[in-house]
């Protein structure tokens, strides 16, 4: 039914709660598909002994690059990408396939519903403490008590993780290399998306993932994600969400640059735009891809 791309970076026992409860709490046949960061803690040999699709880089090459790389060894008609450090709990799937088939925007775009351990003063997850690490995992009492509390579907809204339609990824390019290694690549793929024509962007409250919540963002050197999307839409990733997303159909048209978003730019303008973010992640990039023999 899906292609599941799951990027990972040296976070084996989170990859593994994760691939077992696609395993465990799937009502459906996926294919799972995994790209593989660095390797310096033998997440490469545990992925080929499962016998799983998979693509490799010698060293951390960023979501965005990671994701496009699996991406172009999906075979299914939709395309889900999700994090390791998440883990399925039962119905998630079929909750996400039922939506889908109620809405069939070729452009539109499908998010579960997350339960955290922490409060971050998201208003789109559910606040509940399973455990913080795989080592503390409150697996029985998450499987027990995740459909509670009953959330609606989120309409306008997004979060992750994130299932398309795999022709309708593949149209608008995946995720832009200019966010690596990945801040504001989500916001700057749902622009991608309203830009070529789709208007539906929906949480689904039945379909639930817990997220044990940034294992690798946390390790990783930040990119100016917002500067580089004002600076490359001329409006900022805020009044996006605000003006345009959470309207729906009454925002048809394309975005306009607006006031802020131009005062901004100019600010930026200043700046190494966007290679002096990408230079100090990643000053060689290209040298990274590995043959899977590597």
């Amino acid at each position: 039914m899906f292609s599941i791309v799951i990027p990972t970076w040296n976070n084996l026992d989170y990859l593994k709660l994760c691939v077992a409860s696609i395993r465990e709490h799937s009502a459906h046949d996926h294919e799972i598909i995994v790209h593989v960061n660095d390797n310096a803690d033998g997440t490469l040999d545990w992925v080929r002994a499962q016998g799983l699709k998979h693509t490799y880089a010698r060293d951390n090459v960023g979501v965005c690059i990671a994701v496009n790389l699996a991406a172009a060894q999906a075979s299914r008609d939709w395309l889900l990408y999700m994090n390791d450090d998440m883990v399925c709990c039962p119905g998630w799937d079929t909750a996400l396939i039922a939506a889908t088939r109620a809405h069939r925007d070729p452009f539109g775009m499908f998010f579960s519903t997350l339960i955290e351990p922490e409060d971050t003063g998201n208003p789109l997850v559910v606040v509940r403490n399973h455990g913080r690490t795989p080592d503390d995992f409150d697996r029985t009492g998450l499987f027990a008590n995740c459909n509670e509390p009953q959330r609606p579907d989120l309409f306008g809204k997004a979060a992750q993780p994130t299932l398309v339609r795999r022709e309708a990824w593949h149209m608008v390019g995946g995720y832009s290399l200019e966010f690596g290694p990945g801040m504001s690549s989500d916001d700057d793929l749902l622009m991608k998306f309203w830009v070529a024509g789709g208007r539906h962007f929906q949480i689904v409250g039945a379909s639930r993932l817990y997220h044990f919540a940034c294992r690798s963002t946390k390790r990783v050197r930040r990119n100016h994600g917002g500067r580089t999307f004002v600076m490359k839409w001329g409006i900022t990733q805020k009044e996006f969400k605000q003006r345009f997303l959470e309207a729906g159909g009454a925002g048809a048209a394309l975005p306009r640059s607006t006031a802020l978003g131009r005062l901004r730019r100019i600010a930026y303008a200043l700046n190494d735009y966007p290679l002096g973010d990408l230079a100090a992640w990643d000053p060689a990039p290209g040298n990274h891809i590995a043959d899977d023999q590597d």
